[in-house]
């Protein structure tokens, strides 16, 4: 069973889900891929502590405090591969970006192989079920390209924006997925 609640952030309605108690996704509405892991039966369910918790994150960031992701349990349902990115997303700081290719050496250091794809990183970017909390939107690509937010580019600025980086450093891509 998956319960469900929202949350109304300045990046529009949030869905947040749970199950066992633990957070398994945080959507914004209209994101790509939104709730594609809710296929079990759901019941909209409001005042859960979890949902309480997550609520209290989220206002503590969208009011420029610097939560820790440590303080909620998360459990993202995906494959090994993607909770590897997902793991290393966690540990990137609040106000700074890494690239996708920093992230593919990070893999290619903890799992001992000659090389790693920066598009299947990407792929396990864009698929990160917890949005903003697992922070997906400090993610640019090569040459500073603000690519790859499945929540689109315009809140992945936003949201960097937030967090004092000068995105006029970055490039808005003209063309692809982000748009």
């Amino acid at each position: 069973m998956f319960y469900l609640d929202t949350y109304c952030s300045p990046m529009g309605l949030i869905t947040l889900a749970c199950q066992q108690n633990k957070l398994v996704g945080v959507w914004i509405e209209g994101q790509k891929y939104f709730g594609q892991i809710v296929h079990d039966q759901k019941q909209y369910q409001p005042n859960l502590p979890i949902f309480n918790m997550t609520k209290r994150w989220l206002d503590d960031y969208f009011n420029g405090k610097k939560p820790t992701i440590e303080t909620l349990p998360l459990a993202p349902q995906g494959t090994p591969f993607r909770h590897l990115v997902w793991d290393i997303l966690c540990q990137i700081p609040y106000g700074q970006v890494i690239t996708y290719g920093d992230i593919a050496k990070q893999i290619m250091q903890k799992t001992n192989t000659a090389s790693m794809s920066s598009q299947a990183v990407g792929g396990a970017v864009g698929h990160n079920p917890i949005s903003i909390i697992i922070p997906c939107h400090r993610i640019i690509g090569a040459k500073g390209n603000l690519t790859g937010y499945a929540g689109g580019i315009d809140k992945k600025i936003a949201l960097l924006k937030l967090e004092n980086i000068d995105t006029s450093q970055f490039v808005i891509p003209t063309r692809g997925t982000a748009l």
